[in-house]
């Protein structure tokens, strides 16, 4: 038996692939299924199973094009309704892979449909548990995702999981494996570690939601708590996981490709496509086509993608760096970004040969800025609003990147320049091209961000620790 996590660190999800005598199954795989092949074909292993925890609201799945291409079987928990051919196991059935048993545990809570599947080794011990997004390493699954797919409120939604996880979780031996579906920076929970693989018995010591002693109602509320809005891409991924989207050969195929200057500008005016750059932040801060925006592909890409653009079906052109671009279109199509229309080929560099226009985006060093703070000046602050209340610029207004689509009016309303920034650099740019896109002009980037002017003298509050805010 071999069990191989494969995470993926930009969404911060682990699929899992399992061999076991020649037979293979896959758990919650990426788009681009061709690495899970290629595996397979190395390893001279058939894939039997595609097992889905739920229907993914963070990423479309490679289930249909895996299955497509390998003859195997797609696997979803009790009550999941699909527009293609799949198994709807039972609770507690079992599927035998080789030597091994995969075991579905149907643990709703997340979504109604949501499973953990129970691995039993060659002699049938509870050997691990692929939990999916009703257990994560520190948290549980947000139970807020489901609201519109049934009649329950979230509060049932966070109920169902309380059972789930004390009736078919916790009841299982301390040495259990737990592999969950994502890790640190996903926003299907709030609390996760960054480690991606832990014991079941250590989780009932540090995870808040296992406590023994916890009541429902204390589970809840706790659970509830501090929830941020869902991105607005989500409720679309699920979408394209239950009903279907087209293979990702054929997304590469008209997204991958080289345009002229003059081809793309004259895409973007007949498709009102949106330019995305995703060049380093210094770059494009130097020069940049106008009204582009910026979301760095060495940055959170693919969910800041989602939460910033609002329709998965928006045009796009990209401008990226050279030997990048395919990388970019798996990414936007991994949450659902299927309309590429191509790329600017040669950069920025042909579209400046072709004389077209350019902009950039002012920038100041954090001492400058600590210098000219006695007179008045205007900063905002991009972080989360726990990065904000754990320790701020003095009367720096805090407007979340994920807000800012939401307050262009509080940006058309300041006539004088005004500052931005973030930790380090890369939401701020963020932010700023967007601001720019919007005809928002007069601003400023902070190079470094928080970091440079927290060792500057500008007045700050007084630090408090993150983990007392949550």
């Amino acid at each position: 038996m071999k069990v191989e996590q494969i995470y993926t660190g930009c969404l911060a999800q682990g699929a899992y692939y399992i061999v076991s005598n020649g037979e293979a199954a896959i758990i919650d795989p990426l788009r681009e299924v061709q690495p899970y092949i290629d595996r397979a074909e190395y390893d001279g292993v058939k894939i039997k199973y595609i097992f889905e925890t739920h229907f993914h609201a963070d990423f479309v799945s490679g289930h249909l094009t895996l299955a497509e291409k390998t003859g195997a079987d797609i696997i979803y928990g009790p009550t999941a309704q699909t527009n293609f051919n799949a198994i709807i196991a039972k609770d507690n059935q079992s599927f035998k892979l080789g030597d091994v048993t995969l075991k579905v545990l149907h643990t709703p809570g997340h979504t109604m449909e949501s499973m953990t599947i129970l691995l039993l080794d060659e002699q049938g011990k509870e050997h691990a548990i692929f939990s999916g997004d009703t257990l994560f390493l520190g948290d549980v699954g947000r139970p807020d995702l489901a609201q519109k797919a049934t009649s329950l409120t979230q509060d049932e939604l966070a109920g169902l999981l309380f059972e789930s996880l004390r009736n078919k979780i916790m009841i299982l031996p301390d040495d259990v494996i737990v592999y969950p579906g994502h890790g640190a920076g996903s926003a299907c929970g709030k609390n996760m570690m960054k480690e991606t693989v832990d014991t079941l018995g250590h989780q009932k010591e540090i995870n808040y939601a296992l406590r023994a002693d916890m009541t429902k109602a204390e589970f809840i509320k706790e659970v509830t708590d501090g929830l941020l809005p869902p991105p607005a891409y989500f409720p679309q991924n699920v979408k394209m996981n239950k009903e279907g989207y087209e293979n990702i050969d054929l997304i590469l195929s008209h997204g991958d490709k080289p345009l002229t200057a003059k081809e793309f500008k004259q895409l973007a005016e007949q498709h009102d496509a949106l330019v995305l750059d995703v060049r380093d932040p210094e770059e494009f801060s130097k020069v940049h086509i106008p009204g582009s925006v910026f979301i760095g592909i060495n940055g959170n890409f693919a969910p800041w993608v989602g939460t910033l653009i609002k329709d998965v079906k928006q045009p796009i052109l990209l401008v990226s760096p050279k030997g990048k671009e395919k990388e970019t279109v798996t990414r936007l199509a991994r949450v659902g970004f299927d309309k590429t229309l191509g790329y600017l080929g040669g950069g920025l560099t042909a579209w400046q040969e072709e004389g077209y226009e350019t902009d950039s985006i002012m920038s100041v060093s954090a001492e400058t800025v600590a210098q000219q703070f006695k007179n008045d000046i205007t900063i905002f602050d991009v972080r989360t609003l726990t990065e904000y209340q754990s320790e701020h610029v003095e009367n720096a207004i805090n407007i979340p990147l994920s807000d800012i689509n939401d307050q262009m009016a509080t940006f058309k309303a300041q006539e004088d320049n005004f500052y931005v920034h973030c930790k380090s650099g890369y939401r701020s740019m963020i932010a700023a091209s967007i601001l720019k896109a919007r005809g928002i002009h007069n601003l400023y980037d902070i190079n470094g961000g928080f970091q440079a002017l927290a060792q500057t003298n500008v007045p700050k509050t007084e630090f408090v620790c993150p983990t007392t805010l949550t």
